[in-house]
């Protein structure tokens, strides 16, 4: 099936432009947005290469195409998925970085904390189920620096916002030590568990075939 390729590069472009918009925006210091931008694309390149190719920009696609790796049907739907991708994802940044204009405005801050640790959550366990549990990707010798990257990028892009925790365990430790209050650990756990279902679902709905 065609459609979980372009599912595919719709995830990856969408996490790229977040985190270009959430690092830059927020006038992330020195070279964070850059390093944080490259090992977002390295990481969505080793979960979504196995299916895609892993574009994640209408110029790779086109090369490509020209080097008569791409189908030309595939052009145009992958340059619309990477484009929708894009566009949610500046929505989204400015949303969580309180930036947004227009009938919704910016997110408060509460939202803005959740829909952080859903979105870095999703993207983890993602790249957890791409790079170490796929059939296409067994026996790789990446998973770990792809997982702990991922983990990089999300405290980078919006650690700022919601702390960054991506995960339940991390969240009930940090409130044992006074880091965070107890009164936001539903937050931590509803993002972290609700991120973590999504993209559960999503690698089953893509990869039908993979037991």
């Amino acid at each position: 099936m065609s459609w979980n390729k372009y599912l595919t590069e719709f995830i990856g472009t969408f996490f790229l432009v977040l985190t270009i918009g959430c690092t830059v925006f927020s006038g992330a210091p020195g070279v964070i947005p850059p390093l944080a931008i490259g090992a977002v694309l390295m990481v969505m390149v080793y979960a979504g290469g196995h299916i895609s190719g892993a574009h994640y920009n209408p110029a790779i696609t086109v090369a490509v195409y020209l080097r008569g790796r791409c189908p030309a049907s595939d052009i145009m739907p992958y340059v619309g998925a990477q484009l929708a991708g894009a566009g949610l994802a500046a929505v989204t940044a400015l949303a969580l970085l309180g930036k947004a204009r227009g009938p919704g405005g910016p997110l408060p801050a509460m939202g803005a904390a959740l829909l952080a640790e859903f979105l870095f959550t999703f993207a983890l366990a993602w790249v957890v189920l791409n790079v170490a549990t796929s059939k296409a990707t067994s026996g790789n010798s990446f998973y770990g620096l792809a997982i702990g990257m991922t983990v990089m990028t999300g405290a980078f892009a919006v650690g700022h916002i919601s702390g960054g925790v991506f995960n339940p365990a991390v969240a009930v430790g940090i409130s044992l030590m006074g880091l965070s209050g107890w009164s936001n650990l539903w937050l931590y756990l509803l993002g972290t568990f609700g991120g973590a279902v999504v993209a559960a679902i999503v690698f089953k709905s893509i990869n039908p075939g993979d037991r």
